[in-house]
């Protein structure tokens, strides 16, 4: 066995996940991340390591012409070798707004639609130390509090149904239509977020003599994650070598500190759930406490703090201080919070309003 493989199973212990009779969907775009990570999974459970039934998911996003075909090809051979089942996405992504978003929202609807149906436990990523470390570095950069800077988490809860449909992510979709009377979740893994690196699954598929598919939009720098990747962290790396390292540990210690809060006011903890805040109880709190709580609350009302930065907070706590009611701060997508009669309300522009019938 690989030192890869066995590092993935120690992981899998790690993280006290099933070792058999579920059903996982493997998100395969063709990279070497996802390539090692289904390989490495399909290798356990031929050694008996794992017993679970393993579904590769590809979602070809029609982005860059024939290439994009070659990669379902690519990935539809190694389907028929590793003798897995397959599920295969379309789509044309919107290049209005943020592309790299709008491609990673129509991803994860596939995956999640493809879990839904097989009545899988959950989705697996190939998500890597890189990308926890570029994740932070994009979040820091954007101004996000300390959830943005924990950055991703090894495993965690998809939800929020009712978002679903709406161009929303993943994390905002939850269960499964087929499974009416079942109470659970399904769940997204990222079993090497914590420990591979990308050269380790670059190094695991030449080991296993398995080649890989590299996506050339990689290389342009016309995206904002890949600036970070190509320009910054090279340079970052001239004052410490073990800097992706250092970034998601990093990462790490703010996700434990958002996750276990020291005691806090009960008051506070009473605000973060309902619709509406009073300014009386927020002028009297410490900017820390303030900022936590309307992050909190933010993401109570709108599902996600997906597009939050710091400069909405900011407007947030303008508005607090403010003397003047009847005042907004506009969030992103349409949403906005306002300044009425001593409290703060949380609105959707988007939702459409219905007028009660007579």
């Amino acid at each position: 066995m690989q030192d890869f493989t066995r590092n993935l199973i120690t992981e899998w212990r790690r993280l006290e996940l099933p070792f058999s009779s579920e059903t996982f969907v493997v998100a395969v775009s063709g990279g070497a991340d996802s390539i090692g990570l289904v390989l490495a999974l399909n290798d356990l459970k031929k050694r008996g390591k794992l017993d679970h039934r393993f579904i590769i998911a590809h979602f070809n996003h029609k982005l860059r012409d024939g290439v994009s075909d070659e990669d379902e090809d690519f990935v539809r051979h190694l389907a028929v070798e590793q003798e897995l089942e397959l599920a295969v996405g379309h789509g044309k992504i919107s290049k209005q707004g943020n592309l790299e978003q709008n491609a990673r929202n129509a991803r994860y609807e596939f995956l999640t639609q493809t879990a839904e149906h097989a009545g899988a436990f959950a989705i697996v990523t190939g998500h890597t130390v890189n990308d926890q470390a570029e994740t932070f570095l994009l979040n820091l950069l954007r101004g996000a509090g300390p959830d943005g800077l924990g950055g991703m988490r090894p495993v965690r809860e998809l939800k929020d149904a009712g978002t679903r449909g709406h161009g929303n992510t993943a994390n905002e979709i939850p269960f499964s239509p087929l499974l009416p009377f079942s109470t659970a979740t399904l769940v997204l893994i990222r079993p090497l977020l914590t420990w591979a690196k990308r050269r380790d699954t670059e190094n695991y598929c030449h080991e296993v003599g398995v080649e890989y598919r590299y996506d050339t939009m990689n290389e342009d720098i016309a995206f904002k994650r890949v600036r970070i990747r190509k320009l910054l962290i090279p340079m970052l790396e001239d004052f410490n070598p073990k800097i992706v390292e250092t970034l998601a540990r990093t990462a790490a210690l703010m996700r434990e500190g958002v996750e276990r809060p020291a005691e806090r006011d009960e008051a506070s903890q009473e605000s973060e759930k309902v619709c509406k805040l009073r300014l009386r109880d927020l002028k009297s709190l410490p900017k820390s406490e303030l900022y936590r709580l309307l992050r909190s609350w933010l993401e109570r009302q709108r599902g996600s703090l997906r597009g939050i930065e710091l400069k909405h907070i900011e407007a947030i706590e303008r508005l607090i201080r403010s003397r003047k009611s009847g005042k907004t701060a506009e969030l992103p997508n349409r949403q906005v919070v306002i300044k009425q009669n001593g409290i703060l309300r949380f609105e959707d522009l988007k939702v459409e309003k219905t007028t009660p019938e007579n």
